[in-house]
């Protein structure tokens, strides 16, 4: 992926072993104790809900992928009813529970997605072209076959940060004419031919792509956003909030809700007609990246940053989403006939 997560192959690489990153650095940032209510918005495959429950507190754990939710059943079991797993976007994470003692959040790609090949995430294992967390909807094939160049152009420039957006646009145009693309080799493969690839080139040339159709098939910067402005209605007072993020598309949203959240009194330049409103989050810490013993323990964790907030008593905002500054791009529709 790109920048923070430029060198994160994990992402859409092989198989990969899950280790939760900055758990550590989590677990200081939301304290839990016994009689804690705290949110895993992004179960995963447990990681950090499996330390807070050792802490004593409960958790609510949501993931909208239904492998992760009936994977967890057996902890959820032995819990003892102090965890509830809930298959659901992590953006309708008040619908939920009423109130918590903390939301933790751990945005992207999880390992047991990457080491399904049926899942469409990855390139190195062929694969469908699919990328659907939620496994419903539009998927990764339906945008690259039905999609104009424009629109496809702005989704790998947007969201993958990807130069050479207007080419290998252009490409999947023209080889879709003659062929569709349903596999995830064969985009891969596409691009390398028509991209090309250095010897000194340390990420494959088609991990920007996979990155952009990834985030946009799962509207995953739309989710984030909403998942934040969620956290900032069940929060307590003193409620504590702590969000992983993996690349800089991630944390530039975080850093601004934070931002936004905290520093209000006169208004801030990304919402500048917020006038004398009281602060509903204070900054407890940000930007905290892993340590070299973790990073070669576990790789993941090179590009992921740590950003925490802890909820004042004022009332929770309306849901803005403008504050965010999020690209437009195209709806997320059927695709045409083809």
């Amino acid at each position: 992926m790109m920048a923070d997560h430029g060198d994160d192959l994990s992402a859409v690489g092989g198989p990969v072993r899950h280790i939760p990153v900055l758990l550590a650095e989590v677990l200081e940032a939301l304290s839990p104790k016994a009689g804690d209510v705290i949110v895993d918005g992004t179960f995963g495959a447990g990681g950090y809900t499996k330390a807070i429950l050792a802490s004593g507190a409960s958790v609510v754990a949501i993931d909208r992928d239904p492998d992760a939710i009936a994977a967890g059943r057996g902890l959820e079991q032995q819990s003892g009813g102090r965890l509830r797993l809930v298959q659901a976007p992590f953006s309708t994470l008040d619908e939920q529970v009423e109130s918590a003692d903390g939301v933790v959040l751990d945005i992207g790609i999880s390992s047991m997605q990457v080491d399904q090949p049926e899942r469409g995430f990855s390139f190195r294992t062929d694969g469908p072209l699919d990328m659907r967390m939620a496994q419903a909807g539009l998927s990764a094939a339906d945008v690259v076959n039905s999609f104009k160049i424009g629109d496809l152009a702005r989704i790998f420039g947007f969201l993958g940060e990807e130069r050479n957006a207007g080419r290998i646009a252009r490409m999947i145009e023209s080889r879709r004419e003659k062929r569709p693309f349903e596999r995830t080799l064969d985009l891969a493969d596409a691009i390398e031919t028509h991209i090309g690839r250095a010897p000194k080139d340390k990420i494959h040339p088609a991990t920007r792509v996979f990155q952009a159709l990834r985030i946009f098939v799962n509207d995953e910067l739309g989710e984030l956003a909403k998942a934040l402005m969620a956290s900032e209605r069940v929060l307590k007072p003193g409620g504590r909030l702590a969000v992983v993020t993996f690349h800089s598309l991630e944390d530039r949203i975080v850093k601004r809700f934070i931002a936004d959240s905290a520093d209000v009194a006169t208004g801030s330049r990304h919402l500048p007609e917020a006038h004398a409103r009281t602060a509903t989050f204070r900054k407890a810490g940000g930007g905290v990246t892993a340590g070299d013993a973790e990073v070669a323990a576990n790789p993941r964790a090179r590009s992921a940053r740590l950003r925490t907030a802890i909820r004042t008593e004022a009332p929770a905002r309306a849901g803005d989403l403008t504050i965010f500054g999020l690209p437009k791009l195209p709806g997320i529709q059927a695709p045409r006939e083809r």
